[in-house]
């Protein structure tokens, strides 16, 4: 029989870890940064926004075809340079020596 008071998981995981230091509710693996090919959608819907208000109003004329090769070559260097800078970062993050 045991004599510990085992209190259920808020967060309702289910799992008991009675050495944990971490509260309930938070992170142990730290917050969470903004993902590298949102930010490359969300800047290829503004640049093709952009493209729009501008052929409508006049000021350039736009072939089609040119505007949506640019617009994936600037968003396939954007994914593979955001890619490259990420994993740059998480490789300079100190080991536990757990595995």
């Amino acid at each position: 029989m045991s004599t510990s008071n085992q209190v259920p998981d808020p967060t309702g995981r289910g799992s008991y870890y009675p050495d944990s230091t971490t509260t309930a509710g938070t992170d142990p693996a730290g917050p969470s940064t903004t993902r590298v090919g949102t930010v490359v959608w969300g800047l290829i819907v503004l640049a093709l926004a952009a493209l729009i208000i501008v052929a409508q109003l006049g000021i350039v004329t736009l072939n089609g075809t040119y505007v949506l090769i640019g617009l994936m070559i600037g968003a396939g260097a954007a994914l593979v340079v955001g890619g490259l800078l990420s994993a740059r970062k998480r490789d300079n993050q100190p080991t536990t020596g757990k595995s």
